[in-house]
């Protein structure tokens, strides 16, 4: 990539940007800094391992992302995953799992890179926004499980979600009262103000005042527990000290990461591209999270993505380029050299407020509420199992997340979906259609228009699918049955809603036809596609199939008369 197409957010820049720019980089950053110290404690490692990653990963992204207001940095999704995958290969809190998560973030990168690079942005469209949205609830349930013991000062449990929860209930016995009592304040703090003053960084007051209390009350010194000692100044730089085996295990799981950070962070990019009305390049997006991730991972930070919460922030801040995450790096890399030792008076139980406060939010059971409802009716009938795909994949994800674990989860959630795509696929839904009264010749499906009527000896059919050899027995046995009726001399199907069909499908239609014909019925095709008609033609179909009928009353007015 040429250095002139760096920084394409910059391009054209007008001096009376640079306030609007400045202050919603200082918006974002007042909600950054609290947030990447919860999603690294998430992540398994020290909370300013999310700072680390935050600068080079705000800057690459400008860099080489087409957004003009996606801010990158750790998020909860991504830093749960991050935790699953490196707590395969290194123990909890020791140096190891940090120098993994690290080359976890380098992994992530890499593979982006690679992706964006070979033009795999369609790699995005495997995860549908259903079964993103069930696995992110099932994530965030799981995290919230995962905090709840900081929030009681007991002991944390291990296993999956179920498992949490039932160890919490076993451990509230042992509650330190103060430590619930600051936990609590703390997460009802922040709740509160992003209700009735959202303007206010609410976690950074959470913060500031934990901070405070636990150095004027010595907290501590009261069994509340603080995070302790924090490395200050800036981070080490250089490829995280692993072996080629220890990419080599962290490389599956990369992949899985960089398709969740990919999906969540092209989604934040297209939503504020669509309000800013200009562009955004899916390869170049999976490009600019490779280079995020690369640097934070060279940084001995943790995994990065495009955040669609800080860039709602940075939007409704007034920030119009990606000199505003610039502003953010600077005051970042700020408050590493001199705040850091801030960090270390910070009761755990605020930072697991600010973590459920954050990711609270993300349980969005209206919207499963809202898949639920999608399918009914005729759509229920006709589909049976299937009737809700994106509901039942959307729950599959979640349990997925909630019973075997992150990113198993996401892939059972994929799986789920695309079985579930080619069984609707293999049962078209097929239409019987009839002449509306004063319709001038207009069909419409008996189920549907109540002043629709039936042809008397035609029967009209509307596939309303591709037509290929899946589901070409069903459409075969449907077509049968219909024909069977009493009284029926031919069958029409109208082929406008079928966009595609192949070779199987027209030998069946060949075979069907000739077996009408033995029985003395007709089967007549209407308003094809182009499509459909070229593989008519090419795959040989016997003449009368060939000649396909400009309406479905002219087919109808074909079978009466018997021309």
């Amino acid at each position: 990539m040429s250095t002139r197409r760096l920084f394409p957010s910059l391009r054209g820049y007008q001096r009376r940007w640079l306030g609007r720019d400045a202050l919603a980089g200082a918006t974002v950053w007042a909600v950054l800094v609290p947030e990447a110290l919860a999603y690294a404690s998430i992540a398994g490692v020290s909370p300013v391992v999310g700072l680390y990653a935050a600068p080079p990963a705000l800057i690459l992204y400008a860099a080489f992302g087409s957004s003009k207001h996606v801010v990158a940095g750790p998020m909860a999704a991504t830093a749960a995953l991050s935790a699953a995958i490196v707590g395969e290969f290194a123990a909890g809190g020791s140096a190891d799992f940090a120098v993994m998560t690290a080359a976890l973030a380098v992994a992530v990168g890499v593979a982006a890179l690679l992706a964006g690079l070979l033009r795999l942005g369609f790699l995005a469209a495997f995860i549908s926004e259903p079964v993103l949205k069930g696995f992110i609830v099932g994530l965030a349930l799981t995290i919230i499980a995962g905090q709840l013991p900081k929030l009681f000062g007991v002991e944390n449990g291990s296993g999956d979600f179920f498992e949490k929860v039932w160890s919490l209930v076993g451990n509230l016995g042992g509650t330190s009262g103060l430590t619930a009592l600051v936990g609590f304040t703390s997460l009802l703090m922040i709740l509160v103000l992003k209700r009735v003053a959202p303007a206010v960084p609410g976690s950074l007051v959470a913060v500031a005042l934990g901070i405070a209390a636990a150095a004027i009350l010595n907290l501590d010194d009261h069994g509340v527990d603080v995070v302790g000692p924090v490395e200050s100044g800036l981070p080490s730089f250089g490829f995280p000290d692993v072996s080629v085996d220890d990419l080599g295990d962290l490389a599956a799981g990369s992949v899985g990461v960089m398709l969740v950070a990919f999906a969540e962070g092209l989604g934040a990019a297209k939503t504020y591209a669509a309000r800013g009305r200009y562009e955004v390049d899916a390869n170049r997006e999976l490009i600019g999270l490779g280079a995020a991730g690369l640097g934070a991972g060279l940084s001995s930070g943790m995994v990065v993505n495009g955040s669609l919460s800080k860039t709602a922030v940075n939007w409704s801040a007034g920030a119009r380029t990606q000199l505003s995450g610039i502003f953010v790096a600077a005051l970042t890399v700020l408050t590493l050299l001199f705040l850091t030792g801030l960090f270390e008076q910070l009761p755990e139980t605020v930072l697991a407020a600010v973590v459920i406060a954050a990711v609270v939010e993300l349980v969005d059971v209206r919207s499963l509420i809202g898949l639920y409802r999608v399918f009914s009716g005729r759509l229920g009938r006709a589909y049976g199992v299937a009737a809700r795909p994106d509901f039942t994949a959307a729950v599959a994800a979640m349990l997925g997340v909630m019973v075997f674990d992150t990113l198993p989860g996401l892939f059972i959630g994929i799986g789920v979906s695309l079985l579930l795509l080619l069984y609707r696929s293999s049962r078209p839904i097929v239409s019987e259609l009839g002449q509306v009264r004063g319709g001038n010749g207009h069909f419409a499906a008996l189920a549907g228009h109540a002043d629709a009527r039936r042809i008397p000896g035609v029967v009209v059919l509307r596939v309303e699918a591709g037509i290929y050899f899946a589901n070409a027995e069903r459409i075969r046995t449907t077509v049968r049955d219909a024909a069977a009726r009493e009284g029926t001399a031919a069958v029409v199907l109208d082929a406008e809603t079928v966009p595609f069909i192949d070779v199987s499908a027209v030998r069946m239609l060949d075979n069907l036809a000739e077996e009408l014909e033995d029985r003395g019925l007709r089967l007549l095709l209407a308003r094809d596609v182009g499509q459909v008609r070229d593989v008519l033609h090419t795959a040989e179909a016997r003449d009368e199939l060939r000649r396909v009928y400009p309406t479905v009353r002219a087919a109808v007015d074909a079978a009466r008369t018997g021309t």
